[in-house]
């Protein structure tokens, strides 16, 4: 029995500076300390800072002092207007890949043409994004409504910095047939193309493979849809007691693969559990690094 864990699985460097961040604002801060909505998306992670003392604020109108720490999926600039008339210390975790993608489509926004922008409207990332755009932005999803917009003499078009690689080249290859000039700009973040090209490749060497992270991470998502293209034993699971026999039955390899925001210590809890299984049937196993 062989437990193979994706290369760079786990943390990434945005998601790690955003926790460093929150937990030294934490330590010194002598007020109360806000992050505005959850820092990253790990229900471990944000039970661990509330037990911190970190509070997760949805509500910006029942905040009147303290701190506020800017979640790594950065908001909108108006975010930002409204708590610097405050009494309140602003602190920005915005991932620094994030902070270039806002940048761009400022720019992009005082030029003239639409911007189509490829993720999850309903994300965070995405929501601070079209506001950076002047009303210029327009969110697509997948292919289809690419295919539904009107043809454009000029648009640009970019990702999510966590969207699939393979989603994003539909939407342009859509979007090539109705525009006449289209500027793309692949703003999917590297750690996030190196972690699906890794998780795509060992899907297709397992017998199983089980995706960790939390449900509502975007990037987790992505590499669950992947695997599954891929391998239909992929399993997205939160903790490692969602790991089951029937879920390992008759496996002779299993790979784990983990998001950005999937803490180290999730994984190492899931190979456990892996081993934990087989071991009670008294089968061997390795635990090897996967090189891509």
């Amino acid at each position: 029995m062989e437990i193979i864990i994706a290369k760079n699985s786990g943390f990434c460097y945005g998601v790690k500076r955003a926790l460093q961040l929150a937990k030294k604002t934490g330590r010194r801060s002598p007020g109360r300390v806000f992050t505005w909505g959850e820092l990253i998306h790990n229900p471990q992670v944000i039970a661990d800072l509330k037990k911190q003392g970190l509070q997760t604020a949805e509500d910006l109108e029942s905040i009147h002092h303290g701190t506020v720490i800017i979640r790594s999926h950065g908001v909108a600039p108006e975010i930002y207007k409204i708590l610097e008339k405050k009494d309140i210390e602003i602190m920005d975790a915005t991932c620094p890949i994030v902070k270039k993608i806002q940048k761009l489509v400022e720019k992009l926004a005082r030029e003239n043409g639409e911007i189509i922008i490829v993720g999850n409207r309903e994300h965070p990332e995405i929501k601070g994004l079209i506001g950076y755009s002047e009303g210029k932005g327009k969110i697509i999803e997948n292919e289809a409504q690419a295919h539904l917009l009107p043809c454009k003499k000029t648009r640009a078009v970019l990702a999510q910095s966590t969207q699939d690689r393979y989603l994003f080249g539909q939407v342009v290859a859509a979007l090539i047939e109705k525009t006449e000039e289209l500027k793309v700009y692949n703003t999917i973040c590297q750690s996030t193309q190196t972690r699906q090209k890794s998780t795509s490749e060992l899907a297709s060497r397992v017998d199983v493979l089980f995706i960790v992270g939390g449900k509502n991470s975007s990037n987790t998502n992505k590499l669950f849809q992947i695997s599954k293209r891929i391998l239909p034993r992929t399993y997205f699971i939160e903790t490692a007691r969602q790991i089951t026999p029937r879920l390992l039955k008759g496996a002779r390899r299993v790979g784990i693969s983990g998001g950005a925001s999937t803490p180290p210590e999730v994984i190492e809890e899931a190979v456990a559990k892996i081993r934990n299984s087989f071991e009670r049937q008294s089968q061997r196993e390795d635990v090897v690094p996967w090189q891509s």
